[in-house]
């Protein structure tokens, strides 16, 4: 019996040895992972710090970035607005137009700041300003991702952790819970997908955003209480909605405009962006000369552009050796970045047949004068051709889910002022060949140059000229009726920038406002005839050429100039 139990006793310490030797190599081999990790994180944390400590120098971009009020250019109006709409007890949300590098983010930034120190404002010192970009918040269908709305991190997923292990969905807050408080600033809102919009407006409403996940069971007694608070009540996202974009209204969801303040940032004038570059300059130790000014303010559309102007022209003075930027300088730059001309526009030198300032929208209510010329032929036997360039013939108008082709709205208003000179002046309108011309290459697409259209082509009629500081804007009926058109405050602004005297609009675009206007005499109208009363002038006085309507007295100085040849 001693024999087997010392049999026993050997096998025993064989298996203890056995397992021992297991034990030992697997802690030895844990000892040799955890002091491969130690050495591959420090290798990685060395080399972080190493790339923490190179930086460029800051760009001129962000060191023109406007820290105050007072440093944002040109945007007087719409600051007022934005300031209205967050700083106070009932804070809205926002959609901000406007076209690129005109100060909208930076005013967004701004404001709430201002709004934390106001003790009437919701907003805390805490409130975030959350910045995104919709043109990167790319929509995922698979559900996987979504960095606007939150995430659930399901236990299929690598990297699930402990409680993927168990079988626990992880929710994951996106930007709207991160804004919770504040702030969340949406730039190109008008990029995101129509699923993520929807998604959008329903937290906007509940102020908290539900996240789903098929690995959810409400009664699983192994879901931690914060999960089953969070999918059962939501995640928070109480925050007021900046939205920036350079699109037109139109072109945004009306579910989303409806819920928002809507701001316009203009457009910069040649003014203000001499204003920046100058501050630019001066930020990085160069000096601007007056005609180096003159280019970047005939060149740049935005304050970005006379940034990104002057930083380049700087790299070629500071090769030279100089401190001073010439005009040389900045023409090198626009030749080499092949940029184009500013749409800008001014009322001719003096009064001249034919030629009316029209005033029209482009881009995101951006105003403009157009210049509409009337060139008028008597023919015969009623043969008279319309020949009309610079239109857009045919336009698609509608949303997304809904469009509609039709024929350019700018060629039936034509058609209407031939109706209507037709019939105040009772004379056949095709005894003429008539041709019109919108130069300047912004294309007219739309009727509210109606008004103007008339003016140019009466004017070539009877050979009185047309006041050059007068610009209009209307649509006409086939009743001589001057309607109502959209734009009219941008349409105001170019005329003014224009070097416009006087106004006409429509009596149905009139506010009270207007009257406020020191360097413009804005006029409201009814009827064409007031507008033709106003502004044919004779050109040797100066004076209004007919001093009231008579279908008489207009013929006859259609039939005298005829005969005269003119």
């Amino acid at each position: 019996m001693s024999g087997w139990a010392g049999f026993f006793g050997l096998i025993q310490l064989f298996f203890v040895a056995v397992i021992g030797i297991y034990f030992w190599n697997l802690l030895r081999s844990q000892r040799g992972s955890k002091t491969a990790v130690s050495r591959e994180t420090s290798k990685e944390m060395d080399e972080l710090s190493r790339l923490r400590s190179l930086s460029l120098t800051e760009p001129l971009s962000e060191k023109v970035r406007p820290a105050a009020f007072e440093e944002i250019v040109g945007q007087k109006d719409g600051l007022k607005a934005l300031r209205a709409a967050l700083c106070g007890p009932n804070p809205q949300h926002v959609l901000l137009y406007g076209p690129p590098g005109v100060g909208k983010t930076a005013a967004a930034r701004l404001v709430l700041a201002e709004a934390r120190q106001n003790e009437h404002s919701p907003f805390t010192e805490h409130a975030r300003f959350v910045e995104v970009d919709a043109t990167t918040v790319r929509f995922d269908e698979r559900g996987i991702a979504d960095p606007l709305m939150g995430t659930v991190h399901d236990p299929i997923y690598q990297g699930a952790g402990p409680l993927g292990v168990a079988g626990v969905p992880q929710p994951k807050p996106g930007a709207v819970t991160r804004a919770h408080g504040g702030v969340l600033f949406i730039d190109e809102i008008g990029e995101l997908h129509h699923i993520q919009i929807n998604k959008l407006l329903k937290v906007m409403e509940d102020r908290r955003v539900y996240l789903e996940s098929a690995y959810y069971n409400s009664e699983d007694s192994n879901v931690p209480r914060h999960i089953h608070d969070i999918f059962e009540n939501g995640l928070p996202a109480d925050f007021r909605l900046v939205g920036a974009t350079t699109r037109h209204p139109e072109e945004l969801p009306p579910a989303v405009r409806s819920r928002c303040i809507e701001i316009y940032f203009r457009a910069l004038s040649a003014d203000e962006i001499s204003e920046i570059a100058f501050k630019a300059a001066g930020r990085i130790g160069y000096k601007l000369e007056a005609d180096a000014v003159k280019v970047i303010a005939a060149f740049a559309l935005n304050g970005r552009d006379a940034v990104n102007m002057i930083q380049l022209a700087a790299g070629i003075a500071q090769v030279e050796g100089r401190s001073v930027l010439q005009a040389e300088d900045i023409e090198w730059v626009v030749n080499n970045s092949r940029l184009s001309p500013r749409m800008e526009k001014s009322i001719s030198a003096k009064p001249q047949v034919g030629l009316a300032n029209g005033l029209g929208v482009y881009g995101s209510q951006q105003g403009a004068l157009l210049e509409i010329e009337a060139s008028v032929t008597p023919v015969e036997n009623g043969q008279g051709r319309l020949s009309i360039t610079g239109i857009v013939e045919e336009e698609e108008i509608g949303a997304a889910g809904r469009r509609v082709r039709r024929k350019g709205a700018a060629r039936g208003s034509v058609e209407n002022v031939l109706t209507v000179l037709g019939v105040l002046l009772d004379m056949n309108m095709r005894c003429y060949d008539i041709h019109l011309n919108f130069p300047g290459g912004i294309p007219v697409d739309g009727p509210s140059s109606g008004v103007g259209i008339a003016v140019a082509i009466y004017s070539a009629m009877t050979g009185i000229a047309v006041d050059n500081s007068a610009a209009m804007t209307g649509e006409l009926s086939i009743r001589g009726l001057v309607c109502p058109v959209g734009g009219v405050t941008a349409k105001i602004e170019a005329a003014r920038d224009a070097g416009a005297k006087r106004v006409f609009i429509p009596q149905k675009n009139w506010q009270q406002i207007y009257t406020r206007e020191d360097e413009l005499s804005i006029i409201p109208v009814q009827y064409l005839r007031e507008v033709l009363e106003k502004v044919l002038v004779d050109t040797e006085t100066g004076l209004p050429a007919l001093s009231s309507w008579s279908r008489e007295a207009y013929a006859s100085s259609i039939y005298l100039n005829a005969k005269r040849g003119k």
